[in-house]
């Protein structure tokens, strides 16, 4: 069996668009709709989401979702934001990862990464998460945090593959009861981050 690329390889930051050995995560648009219903549309995502997110039903509520998604954005301060992730070399899009103030009182961050079934098994969500990471580290916050439900053994195990740390169980967040795990700046162990701005059309 070929060995997977190692998502820590090489990251790279045009803007607001992070870009992995295999990944392109860029912000969201609302033609997207259709593709990412194949990811919020689907029971075994939605239901492990926090804040919790009833799963999408059809593609025009994914459109609404969306809207309120890009509109959310633009008033989060960066590095906060919501971004579609691509497969790099064919544009498909597998799946979505966020950058969220956590309640109630915003200052800690949180990361997220939703794929698509079809594309569990990969590496990819370990791999969305150590861009989102890094994309937070160059704007200057030195810890992220990533919130998983008790019972949802793929997001505690890619939490771990990122290199985040058990920190305890709480339910001061979304009104959930939820693992915290912690990442910091200093304990990712990848090389140094690569960052142009030459490129346009990066939001």
């Amino acid at each position: 069996m070929p060995s997977r690329p190692n998502p820590r390889h090489r990251v790279r930051v045009d803007g607001s668009r992070i870009e992995t050995e295999r990944l392109v995560i860029r912000r969201w648009l609302t033609n997207d709709a259709a593709a990412a219903l194949a990811v919020y549309g689907e029971d075994d995502v939605a239901r492990w989401l926090a804040p919790a997110m009833t799963t999408v039903p059809n593609k025009d509520a994914m459109e609404g979702v969306l809207r309120q998604w890009i509109g959310q954005c633009s008033s989060l301060e960066p590095p906060a934001g919501r971004w579609a992730i691509e497969l790099a070399g064919s544009g498909e899009l597998v799946g979505g990862a966020a950058i969220l103030p956590l309640p109630p009182d915003g200052i800690d961050l949180e990361i997220g990464w939703q794929l698509a079934r079809p594309f569990w098994g990969r590496g990819l969500a370990t791999e969305a998460g150590h861009g989102a990471a890094h994309y937070a580290f160059t704007a200057g916050v030195d810890e992220v945090f990533a919130v998983v439900r008790p019972h949802n053994t793929r997001g505690i195990a890619t939490a771990r593959r990122v290199g985040m740390e058990w920190v305890g169980e709480t339910d001061k967040y979304y009104e959930l009861t939820l693992q915290v795990y912690r990442l910091r700046e200093g304990d990712l162990d990848v090389p140094p981050l690569l960052e142009h701005h030459s490129r346009t059309g990066s939001e």
